[in-house]
């Protein structure tokens, strides 16, 4: 799980790279939810707060 304090050390366009693999995996991880068991249920929760994390980060920034 990646920490606030290191995505704050990452530059725009790493977040931007996170941001978006974070979201094809939860993508991948809901139709895996719908079509089959999930080896971790959580993981669907801990890739939207990553998402909700980096968002964040970009809002301050552009402030």
């Amino acid at each position: 799980m990646t920490k606030a304090a290191e995505l704050r050390e990452m530059s725009d366009e790493q977040l931007s790279l996170t941001l978006k693999e974070t979201r094809e995996q939860l993508f991948r991880r809901r139709l895996q939810a719908q079509t089959e068991r999930l080896d971790s249920p959580s993981e669907l929760h801990k890739a939207r707060r990553l998402i909700a994390r980096i968002q964040t980060i970009q809002n301050e920034r552009a402030r």
